[in-house]
């Protein structure tokens, strides 16, 4: 019989489909260049690392830089979080997000977010599945984000800091 070749370390050798997307690879997703931050809110801000137009959802960093209440909103679908820096918590739940902790939003929730006041710096990861719908504390509906809003407060933001509305791109799948 003769010795097999050992392929362990040979890579795939078929083509990949042909209309399927690059991959998206960022190897500081905590930016040095604060123009990457696009501003959301005062001292709030987030780093768009990948916006799937063709799906709904998006996923990115959301660093925050002041303490109370963040938003109050409304997830239709699931969300996804793990905090890397600093902690945070709902006004309607009884735990605490700390560094190192993955939060799973289950579809319907609500929740108003809190950054502690001794948190100088929260950045969380986010993935963001459909729609996230402000609210009121009787659950009217006060605003919404979804992942063409996102892009489009990306777009603007690129085009004002001179990286160019086309920078925006590299996220979008």
């Amino acid at each position: 019989m003769p010795d097999t070749p050992d392929t362990t370390q040979m890579p795939y050798q078929l083509p990949f489909p042909s209309d399927a997307l690059p991959e998206i690879v960022i190897s500081k997703a905590i930016p040095e260049d604060e123009r990457i931050w696009v501003p959301q809110a005062e001292n709030v801000w987030f780093r768009p690392l990948c916006l799937n137009r063709s799906q709904g959802y998006w996923v990115n960093l959301l660093r925050v830089r002041r303490s109370g209440v963040l938003s109050r909103h409304r997830h239709p679908q699931a969300v996804h979080g793990f905090v890397l820096r600093g902690r945070w918590h709902y006004l309607e739940h009884d735990w605490t997000a700390e560094e190192g902790s993955y939060v799973y939003e289950a579809p319907g929730e609500t929740h108003t977010l809190v950054v502690p006041e001794d948190v100088k710096e929260m950045i969380t990861l986010f993935q963001v599945n459909g729609v996230m719908c402000y609210v009121d504390p009787w659950g009217k509906v006060t605003g919404y984000e979804d992942v063409f809003t996102k892009i489009d407060m990306c777009g603007k933001h690129y085009a004002d800091v001179g990286l160019g509305m086309e920078f925006v791109d590299s996220f979008i799948r």
